[in-house]
């Protein structure tokens, strides 16, 4: 099968719905997988060794995506999420398959639809992609092999704090409580360090000015699989529920995760793809409290002492 897999969003979205592609790749290696992604997930979806081919999805161009999409003579596509720019581009494409969830009015331009009720929250956003599968290939099995990404680096004794916000602080903590939460293991034999994304300018200047202790600053303006790699050769990543945390536990690195406090933003969706021993994830509210800051102070200290 000649099968297109569609993921046009955010870095964390596309990574989980890497295990979709895996899961296929592994038990139906004869089926040639390209991935329709976002501009910012391009690069990083070449160099993934469970992807054949990548297709750009230009959202200033989408005739010059539909043509090369029909070009390629697709028998089928998968699509984890849908907007009604890719639903008219595939249909026009005429790939006869088109697997979606039946959500959105978007729903419309596919064929083979899976009713999911994500918004109740009864699996993780990765497990649902995964269970589009189902819609050609009945007999598969729900697995794959861990880690979903192995970077082959080996792990050295280092703490990330990754500040970024995402453009909301719902879910996250201040920019001061990530400081504190460092300065708390300053006297382990850890190497601290803070990354920061192409548009945390403002947050790497906040901590650079205001940390009072010897810590690293990475900046993350490298490629995507550069900062996997230096993620994943890591001992802990602690950040909100963003992208880099989804690159963290794609390569089963350990994690300090904080999440918003409706069902919508919690663990029990956007949870890592990784062995559950390595998740320790909190419910972090807006206006969170002492007791809240106090209870993830404690648990960073138990990780760097085990």
């Amino acid at each position: 099968m000649n099968l297109l897999i569609t993921r046009h969003d955010k870095i964390g979205d596309f990574v989980v719905t890497l295990p979709l592609f895996k899961a296929i790749k592994e038990q139906y290696p004869k089926t040639k997988l390209t991935a329709l992604v976002s501009k910012v997930n391009y690069e990083f979806a070449q160099e993934i060794d469970f992807i054949d081919d990548v297709i750009l999805f230009d959202k200033n161009d989408l005739s010059k995506t539909q043509k090369e999409i029909k070009s390629k003579k697709f028998d089928a596509s998968i699509s984890a999420y849908i907007d009604i720019s890719l639903g008219k581009i595939l249909f026009k494409s005429k790939i006869k398959k088109r697997v979606a969830p039946a959500t959105k009015i978007a729903q419309l331009f596919f064929n083979k639809r899976v009713k999911q009720k994500r918004s109740k929250v009864e699996k993780t956003e990765w497990q649902y992609n995964l269970d589009l599968a189902k819609k050609l290939f009945p007999d598969m099995k729900l697995d794959f092999t861990r880690p979903l990404l192995d970077m082959d680096v080996n792990k050295e004794k280092r703490v990330v704090f990754h500040a970024g916000f995402g453009g909301s602080s719902d879910g996250n903590l201040t920019l001061d409580d990530y400081i504190n939460l460092a300065r708390s293991i300053k006297d382990s034999d850890y190497e601290i360090a803070f990354s920061f994304g192409p548009d945390d300018d403002k947050s790497k200047e906040y901590i650079n000015k205001n940390i009072d202790f010897e810590a690293t600053i990475f900046d993350s303006k490298v490629s995507l699989l550069e900062f996997t790699k230096y993620i994943a050769s890591s001992y802990l990543f602690v950040s909100t529920s963003t992208g880099p945390m989804h690159l963290a536990g794609a390569t089963n690195t350990k994690t300090l995760s904080f999440f918003g406090d409706s069902l919508f933003a919690s663990a029990k969706r956007w949870g890592t793809i990784s062995d559950e021993k390595n998740q320790n994830n909190f419910t972090v509210p807006k206006e969170y409290s002492v007791e809240v800051y106090k209870k993830i102070e404690n648990r960073l200290k138990e990780l760097v002492s085990e």
